[in-house]
This record gives structure tokens, sequence and C-alpha cells, in this order.
């Protein structure tokens, strides 16, 4: 089983922000194969197949900064590891538009991924960031800012090749999927 993590906040309010660019992702995907969400108490989650194996997709509703409290729930609830896992959010030091995957490392700032790596006690898991640009003088305003228009037109492929970016990782595992995801998106 593998378990993959759409990092956002809840709510409409924060439904189309720089911030929520895991759980758009998770949308894309679980639109992409007709799987629905179902809210729980931690998470809203959706479960499937994809290449033989039972997916589970997770949109924690424990607000960015503890994202970590559902993680570590979902993963001791289905008992998988750390390993099966795949987090997917946003990131300000990326230039927007590019794919940065990652068998482990540090949060770079990422306040879900600070939360994670503290409720888990370890940063050995899987990532996959999504750029959102550094074009901002208040990193914490820019992040809860809707996407500008020229970005908007952009973002239906850059949520495609996530997704693709998914599948490739479930199916092949994280080396193949690093190798063919790392890269921007806006320049083919």
């Amino acid at each position: 089983m593998c378990l993959i993590i759409g990092l956002g906040n809840p709510g409409i309010k924060y439904s189309n922000t720089r911030h929520n660019l895991g759980f758009m992702t998770l949308d894309v995907l679980a639109t992409r194969h007709g799987w629905s969400f179902q809210n729980d108490r931690l998470y809203s989650i959706a479960t499937g197949k994809l290449n033989n194996k039972k997916i589970l997709l997770i949109k924690p509703k424990t607000y960015m900064n503890k994202s970590g409290l559902a993680v570590i729930h979902a993963l001791q609830y289905y008992k998988l590891s750390l390993e099966s896992s795949l987090t997917v959010c946003d990131d300000i030091n990326i230039p927007f538009g590019t794919i940065r995957i990652r068998a482990n490392g540090s949060h770079g700032g990422q306040n879900g991924l600070r939360s994670i790596i503290e409720q888990l006690q370890s940063r050995e898991f899987p990532r996959m960031r999504l750029g959102i640009g550094d074009d901002f003088r208040d990193a914490s305003n820019y992040v809860l800012s809707p996407f500008r228009t020229d970005e908007k037109k952009l973002l239906p492929d850059i949520l495609e090749c996530a997704a693709d970016a998914i599948e490739c990782f479930v199916g092949n595992g994280i080396e193949l999927t690093m190798s063919r995801f790392n890269r921007s998106i806006l320049t083919k």
C-alpha cells in the first residue's frame, strides 16, 4: 500500500492559494481515476488502485503547520512505512513551474514538512516540492495568496505533470521518478 500526502489548508478561503498545491495535485489525480474524497477526523481520504497497488490519498485537515499530526496518524493507523509514502507540497525556494523530488531531506522552511519531520522524528521520507517562486516581500502572505492570472494559465499543466509523477512513484519508485520529473514544466 502507498500513502500519498498532499499538503495544504482546509476550507474555501485557502482552496486556490499557492500553499494548497499539494491538495490541488491530489484532486487532479483523484479526478483522473474517478476516486472521491471522504472526510475523516484528521484528513480527507480517497482510496484506489494504481499499477496493482492500493493507494491512499490524504489531505490533512490540521492546517499546514500541524500536518504532521495527520500524517503520523495515517501511517500508524494503516501500518505503513515512511518509504511507502510521498508528500506533495509547495516551495518558495523553487522557481514557479519546477518540480523537485527527493528521497529525503530538510524541511527547507516549508512548515508542513517541518511539522511532519518533528512528528516522525525523521527526515527520511520521499517528498515532491512544487515551486511557487519567490516574488514576495512577506512569505506568509505570498503562500496564502491566489495565483496570478499568468500563473493560473500554466497551473493545469503543472498539476497534470505532478499527478504523472505520483503515478510514476507508485509504479516505479523514487529513483526513476526523480530522473524523469525533476525539471521545470515550463521549459519542455
